[in-house]
């Protein structure tokens, strides 16, 4: 991954949340490390859009749940323009589906929002220098999202996914490539609480309880299926 940042460079930073709050925060905690500077803000994706245009920094902290535009789409739309752009992205949850967006999106990293003020600014340091970032927990998470899409299908599984309707299949194999509710609404014509039940049916005849879980056992049951 090519790296902004040589040598002994400080390091500039856009962080990118709808909370006011969170925003100074975080810029009190890089703004005491004196090779870090804080130089502009956005309180969702399209704001942020501009800024990091504006502001080209090293490195941009990104939030996942931002009005008008959340931060997994902004995270996408940003390397897709520019693929060294180095994206943390920031939550406050752990959630599986989470982080395998995120790492499908681009993010040079995850970390949580409660993370401890050396370990964020030393993730900060790390993205800029072109190294990937992940917290212990997430690391944990990505690492067992990975046994689960190598190890081979069950027969209960394989009958599982071949219990749905057309249409489920065609909402899980979406959820599977990292679509989004809304992305689904649009792509299948379909109304955002429609949506919201296939996934539900999807889950539950899956016997998943997470969208990850739903890509891994795509994956698991693919594979197989393209040997034959």
């Amino acid at each position: 991954m090519e790296s902004r940042v040589t040598g002994g460079a400080n390091v500039s930073v856009v962080v990118v949340d709808d909370d006011p709050q969170v925003r100074a925060g975080l810029r009190l905690v890089l703004g005491a490390d004196r090779g870090i500077r804080v130089i502009g803000e956005a309180s969702d994706g399209l704001e942020a859009e501009a800024v990091i245009a504006r502001h080209q920094p090293d490195v941009v902290l990104m939030d996942i749940r931002m009005p008008r535009c959340d931060g997994l789409t902004a995270t996408a739309r940003e390397v897709a323009a520019d693929p060294s752009r180095a994206i943390i992205v920031l939550t406050t949850f752990d959630a599986d589906e989470d982080v395998v967006r995120a790492l499908r999106a681009g993010a040079r990293g995850f970390l949580l929002k409660d993370a401890p003020p050396a370990e964020l600014v030393a993730a900060v340091r790390a993205a800029a220098s072109g190294r990937p970032v992940l917290a212990p927990g997430v690391l944990d998470q990505v690492m067992r999202l990975a046994a689960d899409h190598t190890r081979l299908p069950t027969a209960a599984e394989r009958d599982a996914l071949a219990s749905l309707t057309p249409r489920e299949r065609e909402v899980a194999e979406a959820v599977a490539r990292g679509a989004s509710n809304a992305d689904i609404a649009a792509e299948l014509f379909l109304s955002l609480p429609t949506v919201k039940t296939h996934v539900g049916r999807v889950l539950t005849k899956l016997g998943v309880e997470s969208r990850a879980q739903v890509a891994a056992l795509w994956a698991r049951v693919g594979s197989v299926e393209r040997r034959r």
